[in-house]
C-alpha cells in the first residue's frame, strides 16, 4: 500500500525572483516543478535528487522531480512544493465559499517514475529504427513515388 504524505504548497523567494523572467522561464519552472522532501523519507523510498515522481491526491496527479530539503527544514512525512501548475493539479475545486481552494495539508501518495531517456539516447534509438509500413508509405508519397 502506498505511503501517504502531507503536501504543503507555498510561495518561495526564488519563485518570486523567477517571475521576472516570466512563468515559462527556466528559474520559475524549476522552482514550481521541484518537490522538497525530508532526506530520510527519500532514502526510505529509494529516491535520489532529480528523480521524477508522480504525486497523487483525491483531486488529481502531477509529475515533478524530487530534491532533498535542507537538514531539519521538513519533518518526516511532510512535503513542500512551490505554488504553480503542479500544485494546482493536486488541489480540489471546492472553495468552501472563500473563492480559494484548500491548498495546505493535502494528502498525497508518491510513485517513483522510470527515468526518462536522455535526448541524445532517444535520438540515437530513433535513427536506428526501421520506419513502420505506414511511415514508409507517407515518405514515398511525399517523394512522388508509389
Amino acid at each position: 500500500m502506498p505511503q501517504t504524505f502531507i503536501l504543503i504548497p507555498g510561495r518561495t523567494s526564488r519563485q518570486g525572483c523567477g517571475i521576472s523572467e516570466g512563468k515559462f522561464g527556466p528559474a520559475y519552472q524549476e522552482e514550481t516543478q521541484t518537490l522538497l522532501m525530508c532526506p530520510e523519507d527519500m532514502q526510505e523510498l529509494g529516491l535520489n535528487a532529480g528523480d521524477r515522481v508522480r504525486l497523487s491526491s483525491e483531486a488529481g496527479q502531477a509529475e515533478v522531480k524530487v530534491a532533498p530539503a535542507k537538514a531539519g527544514e521538513l519533518p518526516r512525512g511532510l512535503l513542500f512544493i512551490a505554488y504553480g501548475d503542479a500544485s494546482s493539479r493536486l488541489m480540489g475545486a471546492d472553495t468552501h465559499g472563500s473563492g480559494m481552494p484548500t491548498s495546505k495539508g493535502l494528502d498525497v501518495t508518491i510513485e517513483k517514475l522510470a527515468a526518462p531517456i536522455p535526448p541524445s539516447q532517444a535520438a540515437a534509438q530513433a535513427s536506428n529504427q526501421t520506419p513502420r509500413p505506414s511511415e514508409r508509405a507517407a515518405d514515398d508519397e511525399s517523394d512522388g513515388h508509389r
